[in-house]
């Protein structure tokens, strides 16, 4: 194909963007960078009763957040527009009575009922449930006249006898018989058009060179084909990307991995991770190189790469290369990141982080080598910002407390050696030193104390080295929380 390469993405507002939704349009934009074409931006908004305005909005916004941007689209405008199929119905009853003065559609006055009827007649006798074509022959004045008469009816596509072929970058040279191809509803009674109908008109408006998009709309190509030679229009080139599949090898769902871009925002995934991770599902940059950019991604990405077989989403390869992201970042910029997140889970505020910055970088060092999304450093740190009389201990923190003897009177007596220590400001290497000296002197097991000091501290069972704890929480925190461990643990 020598024409210039024009790429769209169509999302339809009917809820979130969809995971592999955001995978199709990292692809097709990628496609559009590498090669100095453009991307475009299209909504297919005809289901009046699901789609809405926020979540058109929503997805704008996703495909922003993950760093993509349009050449054309509804918000922007184009040469080519409008980018709502909402605002595109007068297009579409042209081109539909193109089709049927051209013979290459009918209409059809078939009943529900008469319908329903056909199909469980096929049903049956174990046939293809497809249309019998009664309506197919009826001539163009007579139909015109019961239209006119006022008689309900749809347009159909007419299907020519033969095959239809056409080239997959993904899959190879692909072929239906046409006998397979039902005579589908372009236009339905109440003159709204369907989608197979709809995106030819708008690709053919829009000028789109390359279709890439999910396997699931394999079955809708030869349609699609066959309705570009009815309006004798060279078809765009085809891309049929794999499934993404969940752990159990079926397809993606919310038992096996959330399925919206918005529930991994949410969760705090870094951005650049995410679209790392969506790139591998189904492509890879040289089949060694794990984390790579999205200017590598640009680079390199070519549509004949991507695989036939399905994609397993693998959560925990995710949180893994979400963490490895995490660990790249400067204690300062991750803790831009973090900061919204311990605000959203009700921590402190954003005024209050500002104001204690140095020491708010300072707990992001003590957990950056630990967690793998901004949500997760949250939960982990919130102990830092409860009551000293209010931390929450889990049950596994008590537990372990629970199994050694005489914890309450430990802590007493550690808290009492201690004190001066805090005070004099000793450096949490030499602190370190000295508590395991003291737990030597006493004959005791290291569990015996820092089992029972973390929960008191912390009210977990892992986590920081506790003397960074102790920084991180100051002298006075520190004795005031052992206190109160040595109270609760002798109360339980």
């Amino acid at each position: 194909m020598s024409r210039p390469v024009r790429v769209r993405f169509a999302p339809s507002p009917t809820g979130k963007l969809h995971i592999g939704g955001a995978r199709t349009a990292l692809f097709n934009w990628a496609y559009a960078r590498r090669h100095q074409g453009a991307f475009l931006l299209r909504i297919e908004d005809t289901d009046p009763g699901r789609s809405t305005k926020e979540f058109e909005r929503a997805i704008l916004e996703g495909l922003s957040w993950l760093g993509i941007d349009w050449d054309e689209g509804p918000d922007i405008g184009g040469p080519c527009g409008p980018y709502r199929q909402s605002e595109r119905y007068p297009r579409y009853r042209e081109v539909a009575q193109k089709l049927i003065e051209s013979g290459h559609a009918y209409w059809c006055f078939c009943s529900s009922a008469r319908l329903d009827a056909l199909r469980e007649k096929q049903a049956a006798n174990k046939e293809r449930q497809v249309y019998d074509k009664l309506c197919s022959t009826i001539p163009v004045d007579e139909a015109a006249r019961r239209r006119a008469a006022g008689e309900p009816a749809v347009i159909r596509a007419r299907v020519p006898n033969g095959k239809t072929r056409f080239l997959d970058h993904i899959r190879g040279d692909v072929e239906f018989a046409n006998e397979e191809v039902d005579e589908w509803v372009m236009v339905r009674s109440d003159g709204s058009p369907t989608y197979n109908f709809c995106v030819v008109c708008d690709d053919v408006d829009m000028r789109i060179s390359h279709v890439f998009r999910g396997e699931e709309h394999l079955v809708n190509t030869p349609k699609q084909v066959l309705l570009y030679r009815a309006l004798g229009l060279e078809a765009p080139e085809f891309g049929h990307l794999p499934l993404m599949l969940g752990s159990d090898g079926k397809k993606l769902s919310k038992r096996t991995g959330d399925t919206a871009l918005q529930d991994y925002q949410d969760a705090g995934y870094p951005k650049a991770a995410v679209v790392n991770f969506l790139c591998l599902q189904g492509w890879a940059l040289d089949g060694t190189t794990g984390l790579f950019s999205v200017d590598q991604l640009v680079a390199h990405f070519e549509i004949k790469d991507v695989q036939k077989a399905g994609a397993v989403f693998d959560l925990e390869k995710f949180r893994w290369m979400a963490g490895e992201y995490i660990r790249r970042e400067t204690p300062e910029h991750l803790a831009d990141l973090c900061a919204p997140f311990v605000v959203a889970a009700g921590l402190t505020t954003a005024d209050d982080l500002a104001a204690r910055r140095a020491w708010f970088v300072e707990v992001i060092k003590s957990e950056q080598e630990r967690i793998h999304t901004y949500a997760e450093f949250a939960t982990r740190v919130a102990y830092l910002f409860a009551r000293d009389e209010d931390v929450p201990y889990s049950d596994d923190a008590q537990k372990a407390s629970r199994k050694q003897a005489n914890a309450s009177a430990t802590l007493r007596e550690y808290s009492a050696w201690l004190a001066p220590r805090l005070a004099s400001r000793a450096p949490s290497a030499e602190l370190r030193d000295a508590t395991k000296a003291w737990i030597a002197e006493r004959q005791l097991k290291i569990p015996a104390l820092f089992q029972p000091l973390r929960c008191a501290l912390t009210g977990l069972a892992g986590g920081p080295d506790l003397f960074d704890v102790m920084g991180l929480l100051g002298a006075e925190h520190t004795l005031a929380r052992i206190a109160r461990g040595a109270e609760r643990l002798a109360a339980s």
